[in-house]
This record gives C-alpha cells, sequence and structure tokens, in this order.
C-alpha cells in the first residue's frame, strides 16, 4: 500500500490579510470584555482585565508579523 502524502506548499501570500483581520477580532473581543467588566465579580473583573492585556500583547506581535511580511515582500 503506497501513500501520496504531499505536503502543502507554504503559501503566505495571504498572511498580512489574515494578520489584520486577527487584530480586528481581537481588538472587538477586547471592547466586549471591557463592557461586560461593570457586570462582573471582582474575581471576574481581574480576570477580564488579565486576559485582555495577553490580548494586547497579542495584537502587538500580529503588528510585528505584518511588519516582518512586508519587509520580507519588498
Amino acid at each position: 500500500m503506497t501513500f501520496d502524502n504531499k505536503p502543502n506548499p507554504d503559501d503566505r501570500t495571504d498572511n498580512v490579510g489574515k494578520l489584520k483581520s486577527m487584530i480586528k477580532n481581537t481588538e472587538e473581543n477586547i471592547e466586549k470584555a471591557e463592557n461586560s467588566l461593570e457586570f462582573a465579580s471582582e474575581t471576574e473583573q481581574s480576570q477580564i482585565k488579565a486576559k485582555n492585556e495577553r490580548r494586547k500583547q497579542s495584537i502587538e506581535s500580529f503588528q510585528s508579523e505584518i511588519k516582518d511580511e512586508s519587509q520580507s515582500h519588498e
């Protein structure tokens, strides 16, 4: 029995678009979480704030990746 396993090609042509979409979604999640703070307990508020900090770090990483992708296409 033979298998015809072929790796998928490394297609990075739409990475910037995907990263921008991820940034937008993450920003929306931050906004929704901040809106829910007034209804949350102290413990939940602490968890939400910590998660939003991680989200902001993710956005910075996405922006850095966009910069890298832009430079690699020049």
